[in-house]
């Protein structure tokens, strides 16, 4: 296990990610969360796969001793200094997520923002629910989304998006295989001076079934509280597209 404290540099997407996501409505994911956890009143809490932090530092300036993880040192850059700007504590660990391993038990574990789409394999869901169970005190609490299959197959499918903005551009690109495994590779454009600088990532995501997930729980001793979609409390439909869960450690 590594623990970060000081960061000093972090490459292009790290450096843009918050300029690409302004109009990602970060409150309502903790909304949900309050909402989920309000009768347990938890004081620990992990945030798994917590990128720039734009969840992890709204928990900490709540008053919730936050916890964030993540596999880019690049991203726990930039939360590390956004938190230091801002004055609030946090714990950073630079770890994967179906690697997680902390020193202590803690009250919740959020993974937000459509993470769990990253992990491509089914055992990797697996074990990193397992790992989350073993992190979490009896009765904690885990909480995640996920990208619904609908969203995987019809809305990324093989189609185009593109944004231009005066400081930043991109052309994202989504190619659909098969077992729902969708490939996002973008072009993105940043302005310096005069100039734009260009620069490419690729990230790869896979869609999983409703009843892929509640397997996985069950296997991992969670008992699954609530599924709903898109930040309502009414059940999935067949054109969701941000599938939410609640589930609780009870083994």
């Amino acid at each position: 296990m590594q623990v970060l404290s000081v960061f000093t540099s972090y490459q292009h997407l790290a450096q843009v990610y918050d300029q690409l996501m302004t109009e990602v409505p970060y409150e309502l994911w903790i909304q949900y969360a309050e909402k989920m956890w309000k009768e347990t009143s938890p004081k620990k809490i992990i945030d798994l796969a917590c990128g720039t932090g734009s969840i992890s530092i709204p928990f900490a300036e709540l008053g919730y001793e936050v916890t964030g993880v993540d596999l880019s040192e690049e991203m726990l850059a930039v939360t590390y200094n956004k938190a230091k700007e801002k004055g609030v504590p946090i714990q950073l660990l630079h770890q994967d997520m179906s690697e997680l391993e902390i020193p202590m038990t803690v009250d919740a574990v959020v993974c937000f923002c459509d993470s769990l789409n990253y992990l491509t394999e089914p055992g990797a869901v697996l074990e990193t629910f397992q790992r989350v169970h073993h992190a979490l005190k009896p009765g904690g609490l885990f909480l995640f989304d996920v990208h619904s299959l609908y969203k995987i197959n019809h809305v990324f499918g093989d189609h185009t998006f593109t944004l231009t903005e005066e400081d930043i551009a991109y052309i994202w690109q989504c190619y659909l295989e098969e077992g729902s495994l969708v490939t996002h590779e973008l072009t993105i454009f940043v302005r310096e001076g005069p100039l734009y600088k260009r620069f490419e990532e690729v990230h790869v995501q896979k869609g999983y079934s409703h009843e892929e997930i509640v397997k996985c729980l069950k296997t991992a001793g969670f008992d699954l509280l609530s599924c709903t979609a898109d930040f309502t409390d009414e059940a999935p439909e067949e054109q969701s597209e941000r599938i939410f869960y609640a589930a609780v450690k009870t083994k």
